[in-house]
């Protein structure tokens, strides 16, 4: 194939780019006649000491691919990697940290350094115009399965959860008291719930060769070609990852653990509305330990409440939490507020702290409630999900409060810092913030009806 200009890839196969990197110069190691005493044990015999600029160009003149390292003139100690390429020679700036780079990208060894540095210097001076192109047409959106996946999962979604109300609050005025007695009601057409999610995308490098997934294109280089969503497995082109749909559907293969894993990423790999953790958690306990004294408030045993972390991270929903297992519910209970806690993402969302923060400071109690409303309104739908169905479980808590002693304001001091975190890890902030995530959860409980 002609590599010689930009025009020659034009109209060619998704092959072409990988036909380039096969045609990239090869390394040329120059090294020194004699041994360097000042040599880093990390460099080899390419390794030439403090030697002018222009004596370098020299040493590599006519040779493509050729380098050796040479030591800064003007700032000892430091290092230049010399590489010639294009007829010319390129000076970078060269580092070592256990592995060596000039860049992101950080190698085992020089020559792997400069094996990826020809290919990619040689793809883009060959193909810069292909290459600004590449997505421009992605196959992407035309392969089907990204968006058959999505619509599953909207339309199973959409009939197992009920639509959030938009409620206004409206004062009696035949009361004279200021709390809220009542809401009214206001049909109004929500947005569809559709659980989307972004790629979690990582830097990756490919054995062999590998094709992005977004554009068809081949993914050039010696390491780290790409990224891979560890979700879900998806390989593309790092800039290409900037365009792909918020349409990651996770891998149950991938899922390594249910405890720390982000609320949309579990529910969506195991195709449930809510955490199962959640569910089981909340099942077994209003089974067997609603009229326990204390209930939430009272610790189980630490070492327990890890026993049954890593069941659920092993066995996910076939984990037992029976009473056979765990006779005493404070470990369940336990359990659920380390897996809330643990959240990477808590459930009330860090980009809607504040919002709910200063809701509950509101002076006037129908205006609070309005702003925790619109606030829930704007939680993700796997946190909207699992707030709702905490909070009615809550709700049932407290109907047993004359044998469990957990009212609304108890439960709130107990889930406020479980459920809420601020963005920022602000001792302060959260000691001064204590009284309104407590107020947020005595609220919600207390209107759950209204609420969601």
């Amino acid at each position: 194939m002609a590599a010689s200009s930009n025009s020659s890839l034009s109209g060619s196969s998704v092959s072409s780019v990988y036909q380039l990197q096969q045609e990239a110069p090869r390394p040329k190691r120059i090294t020194c006649p004699q041994e360097m005493e000042s040599r880093p044990k990390y460099y080899g015999r390419e390794f030439h000491g403090i030697i002018p600029r222009e004596y370098a160009d020299e040493l590599l003149a006519g040779a493509e691919g050729a380098y050796l390292i040479r030591e800064s003139q003007r700032q000892p100690g430091t290092h230049t990697l010399a590489l010639r390429f294009g007829h010319q020679t390129l000076n970078y700036r060269l580092f070592y940290d256990g592995k060596h780079f000039v860049g992101e990208k950080r190698f085992e060894s020089v020559h792997d350094l400069v094996t990826d540095a020809l290919i990619t210097l040689y793809i883009e001076t060959k193909a810069a115009e292909y290459i600004a192109k590449m997505t421009t047409n992605p196959i992407y959106e035309h392969l089907g399965y990204t968006s058959l996946l999505k619509d599953k999962m909207v339309h199973r979604l959409s009939q197992g959860r009920t639509e959030p109300r938009r409620v206004t609050f409206q004062r009696d005025e035949r009361i004279s008291s200021p709390l809220v007695r009542r809401s009214a009601l206001k049909d109004t057409q929500e947005k569809q719930c559709s659980y989307e999610k972004i790629h979690n995308f990582k830097v990756h490098t490919f054995r062999g060769p590998h094709w992005c997934e977004y554009c068809a294109n081949f993914m050039w280089g010696l390491i780290a070609q790409g990224v891979r969503c560890s979700d879900c497995g998806l390989n593309v082109h790092k800039q290409c990852s900037k365009l792909v749909p918020s349409d990651c559907q996770p891998d149950l293969r991938r899922i390594k653990k249910v405890f720390s894993c982000d609320l949309t990423t579990l529910v969506k790999a195991h195709n449930t509305t809510r955490p199962m953790v959640v569910d089981m958690c909340i099942q077994e306990i209003e089974l067997r330990g609603m009229k326990s004294e204390g209930l939430y408030r009272v610790s189980g045993f630490s070492e327990h409440i890890e026993d049954v972390r890593l069941s659920f991270d092993r066995d996910g929903e076939k984990a037992d939490i029976s009473a056979s297992a765990y006779a005493d519910i404070n470990i369940i209970a336990g359990a659920l507020k380390l897996y809330l806690r643990d959240l990477p993402i808590p459930v009330i969302t860090f980009d809607l702290y504040s919002k709910f923060i200063q809701a509950a400071k509101l002076p006037n109690a129908e205006s609070r409630l309005e702003g925790i409303h619109e606030s829930l309104l704007q939680l993700p739908p796997a946190h909207y999900e699992t707030l709702r169905y905490l909070m009615a479980h809550l709700k049932r808590v407290t109907l047993f409060e004359k044998d469990n002693l957990m009212n609304s304001e108890n439960l709130g001091i107990v889930f406020g810092p479980t459920l809420m975190q601020p963005p920022e890890l602000n001792a302060l902030t959260t000691l001064n913030d204590m009284r309104q995530q407590k107020l947020v959860v005595q609220l919600m409980i207390e209107h759950e009806d209204v609420l969601f």
